[in-house]
């Protein structure tokens, strides 16, 4: 019955002009699995004694009990469960105003709106924003298929992130730095804890010596995390069993060419040493013919001669 009560004494002081409470103005930003503090403050008066301290802190949409302290001493009868063992007073700075909520172990559950009720000669309560958010892995990326690429082939480059709140901004660049945004495909799984999975798909066709970037962005935290690949030469290398063959298809026909290239030049040698051999032959031919010519008319008149001197 104290809550209610509290809600109806918030209103009817409200209109009568509360005390003021101090609270941040911008939300309270807690990582995921540590401990927070939800500001509240008030400023007591010279003759202020705890015991006359009424505080309740509870969840601004469902009322749901949070943690309480009146009469000098904490009152979680009606605490919620999911709060057992998990929250806690400033105990030392109570007498000074400070009724700031320490939240321990913060879970996504925990992100939204928490009211401060404080009672004490007047009564006046505000509103605190939490915020949950968890820093995302460093993002892992793979090539599928990731060998025996070649020029033109479709590749399709897979960038992970894990373990991060809220859902992230992921971005893709390639090695200019300009921002890829067709082709692109990105899907974020909560997983029991609340806390996203990022997988996003870029698929792209095969360049040499192309980079291509990851980023993921968390919006709460403002924090980035990318990674890049590149693909090179390596990559578009041919298959060794190909390699060898080529090569030795290579070896073969410059074989192939230096034996057609002797045997030609043999041919050729044998030819010019054949035409050299006839031409020889038929010069000696025609210096042989030439002295019977000459001879035989001597020899006609030497036996002429040899006839008239026989007459004689």
């Amino acid at each position: 019955m104290l809550c209610p009560l509290l809600v109806l004494g918030a209103l009817a002081f409200s209109l009568a002009g509360a005390m003021e409470i101090q609270v941040p103005d911008e939300p309270v930003v807690a990582l995921f699995g540590r401990d927070a503090t939800l500001h509240c403050a008030f400023s007591p008066e010279a003759n202020f004694s705890l015991n006359d301290l009424s505080l309740i802190w509870q969840l601004t949409d469902t009322k749901r009990l949070v943690h309480s302290f009146s009469g000098g001493k904490d009152q979680l009868a009606d605490q919620g469960g999911g709060y057992a063992n998990r929250t806690a007073l400033f105990y030392d700075q109570l007498a000074q105003g400070n009724v700031s909520l320490l939240l321990r172990r913060v879970e996504i559950s925990d992100e939204g709106s928490f009211t401060c009720f404080v009672r004490v000669s007047d009564y006046s309560s505000a509103a605190v924003m939490l915020q949950v958010a968890a820093p995302y892995s460093k993002p892992n990326l793979n090539l599928e298929p990731n060998k025996n690429l070649k020029p033109g082939d479709l590749v399709a480059v897979t960038c992970h992130a894990s373990r991060g709140y809220p859902e992230a901004t992921v971005l893709w660049q390639d090695n200019h730095g300009s921002n890829l945004t067709e082709n692109v495909t990105t899907s974020q799984v909560a997983n029991e804890e609340g806390l996203f999975d990022v997988h996003s798909v870029l698929q792209v066709l095969v360049e040499p010596s192309s980079t291509y970037s990851c980023l993921v962005r968390n919006p709460v935290l403002q924090q980035e995390t990318h990674a890049s690949v590149t693909i090179t030469g390596q990559h578009l290398a041919f298959p060794a069993v190909a390699l060898w063959v080529t090569v030795g298809l290579a070896i073969c026909v410059l074989g192939l060419l230096a034996a057609l290239a002797y045997v030609c030049q043999k041919k050729i040698r044998q030819s010019c040493e054949e035409e050299e051999e006839n031409a020889g032959t038929e010069e000696q031919d025609e210096e042989g013919e030439e002295p019977k010519t000459a001879l035989q008319p001597l020899k006609s008149v030497e036996s002429k001669e040899d006839n008239e001197q026989e007459i004689d």
